[in-house]
């Protein structure tokens, strides 16, 4: 499975996730409520996956991952690109996204949010 099917297959099944091109074709964006949590598209012909992260996670995942970049136009402390690699498996993908879309959830209003952030574990391996 290739990082981007196993990225949007988990966004997919994040509840109130809705996938757009508002960047055309090239950009596939998913959001929560209106707001974006990933980002998927290639760079210069590499699949790349663009994900929210807390600062700090960020930073120790840049620096114990080379496939782990600061985010592609967005704000480097807060957004992460992700790429294939070593290190990068179908867990890792599943674990970001989900934490992406949970921080996303977390400054929605609490009427808008479709989980609790502070419960949701979606696919990732504490909720295992």
């Amino acid at each position: 499975m290739t990082l981007h099917q196993t990225a949007a297959d988990c966004a997919q099944e994040l509840p109130g996730a809705e996938l757009g091109h508002p960047f055309g074709d090239d950009w596939e964006v998913f959001k929560v409520r209106g707001k974006v949590f990933m980002l998927m598209t290639e760079v210069p012909g590499r699949p790349v996956v663009i994900l929210k992260a807390e600062p700090s996670e960020a930073l120790a995942l840049r620096d114990h991952n080379s496939h782990i970049t600061p985010g592609y136009h967005m704000n480097k402390k807060r957004w992460i690109i992700l790429e294939d690699g070593d290190g990068v498996d179908k867990s890792l993908v599943r674990e970001l996204v989900t934490e992406s879309y949970r921080l996303v959830v977390t400054h929605l209003p609490k009427a808008e949010q479709p989980v609790d952030p502070h419960t949701y574990a979606g696919g990732t391996r504490a909720s295992r």
